[in-house]
């Protein structure tokens, strides 16, 4: 009998233990909707859809796939310099955790963050890129990827707060692959926007680093 109560007491703290967690889970995701609301939905849309030429997609589900909850976090909270993105810093940790929370409720695809920032740095020839770049990616990113600020639909990628936060693996995926409902499509194989050879996205890589020439990736 008193082992049956050990058990069953046991039982009872676990199931409490794991409600508790769910609750909490819960509530960080409704503060979150509720902050994202607040401060992000005027440029990002609803659902966080984003607006070509104005505010990118954060509930993309290749973005999400690839970027870490550290990539997003540093992102809202020191924001884009040059950009129509501020810093929100003033949210707390808490604040800026929880609309990371919201985000990853529209995941579809699991998240692989981890092992493609752990991929190796580009091997690319800079002068080489810088070709690739200017014959590919300026129509949408601008000259030196300065983005909207250009009057063009693509994002900042040439932007050193964007560089100093992504590693070479997050590059290299979006350019292979790009981001489904938007206008960014990949670039390898015959779906392809141009089916760029390994050795040619390795370029553009190496060139998109002399950007921002003290870019710390993936800080």
């Amino acid at each position: 009998m008193k082992r049956q109560c050990l058990i069953n007491g046991v039982l009872g703290l676990a199931l409490f233990a794991l409600g508790s967690t769910a609750f909490a889970a819960t509530k960080n995701v409704t503060d979150g909707k509720q902050i994202y609301e607040q401060n992000c939905i005027y440029c990002h849309q609803a659902d966080a859809i984003g607006k070509a030429g104005f505010a990118p997609s954060l509930t993309n589900k290749e973005l999400l796939s690839v970027a870490s909850d550290k990539f997003f976090m540093s992102t809202i909270r020191d924001g884009r310099t040059g950009t129509g993105m501020p810093p929100f810093a003033h949210l707390g940790k808490k604040g800026i955790k929880d609309v990371v929370a919201y985000l990853r409720t529209f995941e579809k695809v699991p998240n692989r963050s981890r092992s493609i920032d752990a991929q190796p740095a580009s091997y690319g020839d800079a002068r080489q890129g810088k070709f690739w770049f200017n014959q590919i990616c300026v129509t949408c990113h601008g000259v030196e990827g300065k983005g909207y600020a250009n009057g063009v639909v693509g994002t900042a990628i040439g932007n050193k707060d964007f560089l100093r936060k992504v590693s070479d693996g997050f590059i290299r995926e979006t350019v292979k692959h790009g981001r489904s409902n938007t206008r960014m499509l990949g670039f390898t194989g015959p779906e392809g926007l141009a089916n760029l050879t390994p050795a040619e996205i390795e370029d553009i890589i190496a060139y998109m680093r002399t950007l921002d020439k003290g870019s710390d990736r993936g800080r």
